[in-house]
């Protein structure tokens, strides 16, 4: 009787546990069976692991093999576990020294030939992998990515063949060095390519200063979508550990990750669903506003998109995460993101145009703006309206906006001043907290109550303002927010165009 123990990692959201995977050789008639809650692909492995053991020169027993693979209750998906039963099998029948095999993890697919194929998940993995102070041995097209992992250990060989030489001493391979940080230049789009629209340029910096999310509402060709795509040039780069949370939630999907080091942009068409927008499925999977984490989440002609997909996303922008529970599984996936929305102001879109005229009649303009409903719209924190530009200003080049990079520096300071401060962006900032570096003055404070009664804001509208005033006073580097900010700030709160809080 042979037995050995193998360990891997299963995937669970953004958490890979554990899994411990027992192979039992014994005497009988030849069978493989794999237990464990095992799902189809799991079950399949048995053809590739047989294939693989025999075209790497090695024999498969003809024994009675067991595998199990602990904890049973944790479903098992996927080829991930392909080369740890393997490795199993070859550790359990004598054929590789099992010695060291405590000493690392295993995840990756095995294909016919006994080389290795990239399983997702693979950051994750090696996280938890390096805190139980172990090596992980996965494919090399995942390698470089887990290396990113501070302190990590990664093994990377190309077949099964070269990694048991290296399992039996025979000819050790290095662990992958810890990639540095890339220093390449990441080409966003430029500021200056907008035209004209200098109150929404400010709004679209204020935007980026504090983290507030933004909605541009304008007649077509006024540049909403083109603002809109320069917002993630003009945030500060991202940290290690954030491009390292960024990149764990897109290698759950397998999604190729450029530059590690690149700000998310996130545009899904309208006719997407709350699943896709949030994420979900049979076992959930990260939607749309996990995939915008530490980046831009842009919702183009937000009124056709469903009113109840929009509403899903009331929670996540307060909490900064979402949760999908399912009878079996309860996963928390981080969704700290900037919502810019665009929209026209009318059906046709010409409500309020100074050259054309709208055609639509005022039920028309009703129901498309009750599309949007009044606590989404009171999460908003900047509205903005935009008439189109003159033709002859752009064909001229007149006006144009100010290059990314001198508006990303003053964005970099501003953040600056927040994060010595408080340790976090305005946009953040708890009530409390906000209360302690926002104090106003007795005129500011009966300014703010007199608009407050005006606009009828809500509690957490008049948080949201304050918070806007507060990225205000730091672009101008006051310490004290004064009464100009907070005129400003409450000017963003008037509706634009036509919407209402009802």
């Amino acid at each position: 009787m042979e037995l050995s123990l193998i360990y891997s990692r299963a995937s669970a959201g953004i958490e890979a546990p554990l899994v411990q995977v027992e192979t039992h050789l014994a005497n009988g008639l030849p069978a493989f069976n794999i237990v464990g809650l095992p799902e189809t692909a799991v079950r399949e492995s048995k053809d590739r692991v047989r294939c693989a053991i025999l075209n790497s020169h090695f024999q498969f027993p003809d024994r009675r093999i067991t595998v199990n693979l602990a904890p049973a209750e944790l479903p098992k998906e996927g080829g991930r576990f392909d080369l740890a039963i393997a490795l199993g099998i070859l550790a359990a029948s004598k054929q590789i020294a099992d010695e060291s095999l405590s000493h690392y993890e295993f995840l990756a697919e095995l294909a016919l030939d006994g080389s290795l194929r990239a399983s997702p998940a693979v950051i994750p993995a090696a996280q938890a992998c390096t805190e139980a102070q172990r090596r992980l041995v996965c494919a090399k097209e995942v390698a470089t990515l887990a290396a990113h992992v501070p302190n990590s250990q990664i093994i990377a060989p190309s077949e099964l063949l070269r990694l048991c030489a290296h399992l039996n001493g025979q000819a050790p391979l290095e662990p992958i060095a810890s990639p540095a940080a890339e220093t390449q230049e990441i080409n966003y789009p430029d500021l200056a390519e907008v035209y004209g629209q200098a109150q929404a340029c400010r709004a679209l910096e204020l935007a980026a200063s504090g983290g507030h999310n933004l909605l541009l509402c304008g007649p077509p060709g006024t540049g909403k979508t083109l603002l809109a795509s320069r917002l993630p040039g003009l945030l500060p780069d991202l940290s290690p550990q954030e491009a390292l949370s960024c990149a764990t939630i897109h290698s759950l999907q397998r999604q190729h990750i450029e530059h590690l080091y690149q700000r998310p942009f996130r545009q899904p068409h309208h006719s997407a669903s709350a699943a896709a927008l949030v994420g979900g499925g049979r076992k959930p999977q990260p939607g749309e506003i996990s995939l915008a984490h530490c980046g831009v989440l842009f919702l183009d002609e937000l009124p056709e998109f469903n009113r109840h997909v929009l509403e899903v996303l009331r929670e996540p922008l307060e909490a900064g995460e979402i949760t999908l529970s399912r009878a079996e599984y309860k996963f928390t996936f981080p969704a700290r993101f900037q919502l810019v929305a665009a929209m026209n102001p009318c059906p046709c879109g010409y409500l309020g145009d100074r050259d054309k005229a709208c055609r639509c009649t005022p039920e028309q303009v009703q129901r498309y703006h009750q599309r949007i409903s009044g606590p989404l719209l009171d999460r908003i924190d900047l509205q903005v309206s935009m008439q189109r530009v003159p033709a002859g200003s752009v064909l001229r080049q007149e006006q144009r906006g100010e290059h990314s990079a001198l508006v990303k520096q003053r964005v970099a300071e501003c953040r600056d001043r927040q994060m010595q401060r408080q340790g976090c962006s305005n946009s953040e900032l708890a009530a409390e907290a906000l209360l302690q570096h926002c104090q106003l003055g007795a005129t500011e404070m009966k300014d703010l109550e007199r608009a407050a009664d005006r606009l009828q804001l809500s509690v957490r509208a008049l948080h949201r303002s304050l918070r806007v005033a507060r990225t205000l006073a730091d672009m101008s580097a006051e310490a004290q927010v004064q009464r100009s900010h907070i005129a400003e700030a409450l000017a963003y709160r008037e509706p634009a165009v036509g919407l209402s809080y009802a």
